[in-house]
């Protein structure tokens, strides 16, 4: 009789130590995952670059500027924004020279004061 109650005892004591274990894992799992995501600094950094771009797409004041060592996906980045600016402004600065669109899609900017088409 005392064995069946130790038993009994044994086997409650460990089955409410395995719920606890595996409540806590799957509750906390997913929780992790989205805070791990929130304050990892690549996704910080991203948020950051997204912040740059939206002001620069929306401003066709701001230089774009590209440069000889940039990477291949950075320079379509930049050219896909000098191209929306153009297309919604009529208008952007790239290499710090203003690039402008007249009605019938073609570029051109101004050199010394006479319109020069590209």
């Amino acid at each position: 009789m005392m064995n069946k109650v130790v038993v009994f005892l044994i086997l409650g004591f460990l089955f409410f130590i395995y719920k606890k274990i595996n409540s806590k894992k799957q509750k906390n799992l997913k929780l992790n995952k989205f805070k791990n995501q929130l304050q990892s600094k690549e996704t910080n950094i991203e948020r950051i670059f997204l912040r740059e771009e939206e002001k620069s797409s929306s401003n066709p004041i701001i230089n774009i500027c590209i440069g000889i060592y940039d990477d291949e996906d950075n320079i379509n980045r930049k050219s896909n924004i000098h191209r929306a600016r153009l297309s919604k402004f009529k208008k952007s600065k790239l290499n710090g020279e203003m690039i402008f669109q007249d009605d019938e899609q073609r570029i051109y900017k101004f050199t010394n004061g006479k319109k020069v088409y590209l």
